[in-house]
This record gives C-alpha cells, structure tokens and sequence, in this order.
C-alpha cells in the first residue's frame, strides 16, 4: 500500500486536480531550493513529490481557494 494514500489526500483537498496543482508545485520548491526543503521531519518518501504529498496529510502544506467577486 502506497502512503500517503489518495483517501487520506482527498479529506485535505477539494479535487484531485488541486491536489496534483499543489503538490506539484510544492515538489519543484523542494527540489530547486535546498532552503525550502521538506516540512515533514522524517519524510517516508526521498522524492519531492512524495515529500509534497506528506505534507499534505500531516497539515503542513495548506490550500484556500479565493473566488471572485465578480460571479
């Protein structure tokens, strides 16, 4: 079994478009600067993505989606 699992993934966020949108881009900051690495302590995962994803499920690494006002 994977970990982090998608069941777990999807109670944080509201599609597995905006799961894919954040961790990806979360996983390029981790990878590109060595400053802004890993949140997670003891990450199970060695690649970015896998970090990203850690992140997610323990609550380090948010998202808030703003609408507009116009609609």
């Amino acid at each position: 079994m994977l970990y982090p699992s998608i069941d777990s993934l999807m109670e944080k966020l509201d599609s597995k478009y905006t799961l894919v949108t954040v961790s990806s881009r979360r996983a390029r900051e981790i990878k590109e600067d060595v400053r802004r690495g890993p949140l997670v302590d003891k990450p199970q995962s060695y690649k970015p993505v896998g970090m990203a994803l850690e992140e997610i499920v323990h609550d380090h690494l948010k998202f808030e989606r703003i609408l507009d006002e116009e609609e």
